[in-house]
């Protein structure tokens, strides 16, 4: 590990490796026990490895997310035979899909007359993240006279502008490969229920990963509502541990408890869908104009009470705000210097 010690290179290089042993691991071997076997050890690599990252909160994060969470679940599916990796894809495929939070699209070549207008449509939605980005960084300056829910708000914005525009310039690096990759999210702010923002529209390579692996399982043994639950749970014990390498601190429980709570919202939420759709009283969803408020409402209110907590206490939120001020004077710099070339 010392070797790996704050070094993206070494890391990256140790990570593909890692990936390309278990597409030959798997390769030889079929599908169960001795091909879980021979993948354990890549499994627990992916867990420990953004601890490489000792100098950057955010960077052991984003590490964390792409390898001790989707990679590992993606290594546990495959050593069952199931999940986003196969084999006999392609060397590069593979290890893209492996490592990464991308899935590769199964859309006929017939979506590629629109691939140039959703290109300009990319470039617009990038700009405008980075504007928002570049503007809550100006506010975090002044976040001693801000309350505390505006901080928060600005927090949640935040995280959606970066992982919107992280994981789009992840897949256009796949589409410069020659590798067409599906969208991470659509546009979560116009979620009309809660299965619908979790479902269908955030993160939904995170969907992809625990719909195999967790709620189809529990679900084909339990129910809908269990499968659902326990999807949730994993979810929340995994944000858990995304916590634990952002802040190095012990556990409080306060995500596990966010998801928990989403998730059984998300089952009262379907049964009584289906109570109402049964009795005739109610055909037609809620107006968006009156869903969609309702459903940013909950989110918010419940991410102010327990998701964002466990980051920000204990000077959590400024190690945080010190590290993204970094990250914007060295782009800021950066862009500098190229336009004295340009």
């Amino acid at each position: 590990m010392e070797m790996l010690r704050d070094s993206v290179p070494t890391v990256s290089l140790a990570v593909a490796a890692a990936a390309l042993y278990a597409r030959s691991a798997s390769t030889l071997l079929r599908p169960g026990l001795p091909r879980l076997a021979a993948l354990l050890p890549v499994i627990a690599f992916l867990a420990v490895v953004p601890l490489a990252f000792t100098a950057s909160a955010i960077v052991r994060g984003v590490a964390g997310f792409f390898f001790a969470w989707l990679a590992t679940f993606k290594v546990a599916l495959l050593a069952a035979g199931r999940g986003p990796l196969d084999p006999d894809l392609p060397a590069l495929p593979f290890i893209f899909t492996a490592t990464l939070p991308v899935k590769l699209s199964r859309r006929s070549s017939a979506a590629g007359a629109t691939s140039s207008k959703a290109t300009s449509v990319s470039l617009v939605s990038c700009a405008v993240k980075v504007a928002v980005i570049a503007a809550i960084l100006r506010l975090y300056r002044f976040k001693h006279r801000l309350h505390p829910y505006v901080r928060l708000a600005l927090y949640g914005v935040h995280i959606y502008c970066f992982l919107d525009l992280l994981l789009p310039c992840i897949a256009a690096a796949g589409g410069a490969l020659g590798m067409e990759m599906e969208p991470q999210f659509d546009r979560p702010y116009l979620a009309t229920s809660l299965r619908d923002f979790w479902g269908r529209r955030w993160n939904l390579m995170v969907s992809a990963v625990l719909r195999p692996s967790v709620y189809d399982p529990v679900r084909a043994r339990a129910g809908k509502a269990a499968g659902v639950l326990a999807a949730f749970l994993v979810s929340g014990l995994m944000h858990e541990v995304m916590v634990y390498y952002l802040t190095m601190g012990a556990p409080t429980g306060e995500m596990a408890a966010f998801f928990l709570l989403h998730g059984a919202c998300c089952v009262a939420e379907d049964w009584c869908a289906r109570r109402l759709a049964a009795s005739g009283w109610r055909r037609t969803p809620l107006p968006r104009a009156v869903a969609t408020p309702l459903v940013v409402v909950f989110v918010a209110g419940t991410a102010f009470w327990l998701f964002f907590p466990p980051i920000c206490r204990d000077g959590g939120e400024e190690a945080l705000l010190e590290e993204w001020a970094a990250v914007a004077t060295f782009f800021v710099c950066a862009g500098r210097k190229l336009l004295r070339y340009i």
